[in-house]
């Protein structure tokens, strides 16, 4: 499907008329589309409690925070919690994240009140039981000792320590065994009730319900939540030179595959150029057999088990990055093949089937990807989330249409310097 023919999608895309936005009082941003073709509804959103605002002793206190929340409230115990869910065929999870803690929940329309009154249950009046709290710790740990034996994971956060010295995201959201265990329940309540307020909350609801309803909803459990110390997000810091030196090799001994992964810092969501960048990363490891990278490292050179691109970014510059599997001994080998097509790409224009493959591609799988309620909330808080307009995706297709050759081309030699590449491995 060319660009151009996409106008019948326009039917089926959310946008202005049928996205209602409302801001309470207390600055929570709601946005809500009914659906009525299924009976389910659908409540994602986030608040601004992320990892971001952790001290280097308590890494890991944020998505712990998170954890804790759904562990007991002034009104329920834990098992009343799960047994209302339960009951109901619902689901409802928190998790903590770097700039936000998120939530997603899901039900029948007609159990949406529970799940929005457990969910301001949750989020305003944890109680933080230390049974609980000790219970999570110890999962929280194992889950660290799992981490420290996975090459793939090691190899990514090699990666971030490498590419963002001394910056926030050079830090693993899930913590270090020892500050793990340093933290309290005295820093989980106060940074509940430091972080946890109105300001910045963003809620999605869709589903087969009308908006006057949510809205009414939504004021009455939410309305009057206040948090006046609630500091504001704090900028980022610049983007800091790589670390030197740029590779970095973590030892994971009797294992029988090396992961590595080899990239540098890339836009954020909002920048000009980051459409351009994603078809670009499109194009070098992802589209087809991997793009590119899949081609050459793991069908032509059979020397990766997996091996793509990724470009990850969100409310600040993400990695943007090549990642693969390899048997221990073709390291080198890999890492030459991976740098050759990464030259490539920033000295030579990506061709016109390239480009229009990818095109086709983006345009196609945005319907698909809207088709369930879930994905369709999350679409939308995206366009909160990254000030797109709500009209973003009736515009999607023009401006991935508009996208040339040259633009992928600034934009990859912008960001990619093939001298100055981050590369994180771990491995026997």
């Amino acid at each position: 499907m060319s660009p151009k023919n996409s106008g019948n999608l326009h039917h089926s895309l959310p946008g202005p008329d049928d996205i209602t936005r409302h801001e309470l009082s207390n600055e929570i941003v709601l946005l809500v589309r009914s659906n009525f073709n299924s009976p389910s509804v659908v409540v994602n959103g986030y608040l601004m409690g992320g990892s971001l605002f952790e001290e280097d002793e308590k890494l890991g206190l944020a998505g712990f925070t998170a954890s804790t929340l759904m562990r007991g409230t002034t009104q329920r115990t834990y098992n009343e919690i799960y047994d209302a869910i339960e009951s109901a065929g619902a689901s409802l999870n928190i998790s903590g994240g770097t700039h936000t803690t998120g939530f997603g929940s899901k039900a029948l329309a007609e159990d949406l009140d529970l799940l929005l009154e457990l969910l301001s249950e949750s989020v305003r009046q944890p109680v933080f039981p230390p049974e609980q709290i000790e219970l999570l710790r110890a999962r929280m740990l194992t889950s660290l000792a799992i981490r420290a034996q996975d090459t793939r994971e090691m190899s990514s956060l090699t990666f971030d320590q490498i590419a963002y010295p001394g910056h926030p995201y050079s830090r693993p959201e899930d913590g270090y065994p020892e500050t793990v265990q340093a933290i309290t329940r005295d820093d989980l309540v106060e940074f509940h009730q430091t972080h946890y307020g109105p300001k910045g909350m963003v809620l999605s609801v869709v589903g087969a319900i009308e908006p006057e309803q949510v809205i009414e909803k939504v004021e009455h459990l939410l309305g009057d939540w206040e948090n006046s110390g609630q500091p504001e997000p704090s900028p980022l810091p610049p983007n800091p030179p790589p670390a030197e030196p740029l590779t970095r090799k973590v030892d994971i001994p009797g294992k029988f595959q090396a992961d590595l992964v080899v990239g540098v810092i890339g836009p954020e969501r909002r920048a000009e150029d980051y459409l351009a960048a994603s078809l670009g990363n499109n194009i070098l490891g992802v589209f087809g057999m991997m793009g590119r990278i899949g081609e050459v490292v793991r069908e032509k050179a059979g020397l990766a088990y997996y091996a793509y691109s990724s470009l990850a970014g969100g409310m600040g510059p993400g990695p943007w990055y090549v990642s693969a599997g390899v048997d221990p001994q073709n390291v080198d080998q890999a890492l030459d093949l991976v740098r050759q097509e990464i030259k490539r790409f920033t000295s030579e224009p990506v061709t016109e089937d390239e480009l229009a493959d990818s095109q086709s591609n983006f345009i196609g799988r945005l319907p698909l990807s809207l088709e369930s309620n879930s994905g369709m909330a999350s679409a939308i808080l995206n366009l909160e989330r990254y000030d797109l307009g709500l009209d973003y995706y009736r515009r999607y297709a023009d401006l991935v249409g508009e996208v040339t050759s040259e633009d992928i081309l600034k934009a990859a030699r912008k960001y990619w310097d093939p001298e100055r590449l981050g590369v994180g491995i771990a491995g026997p």
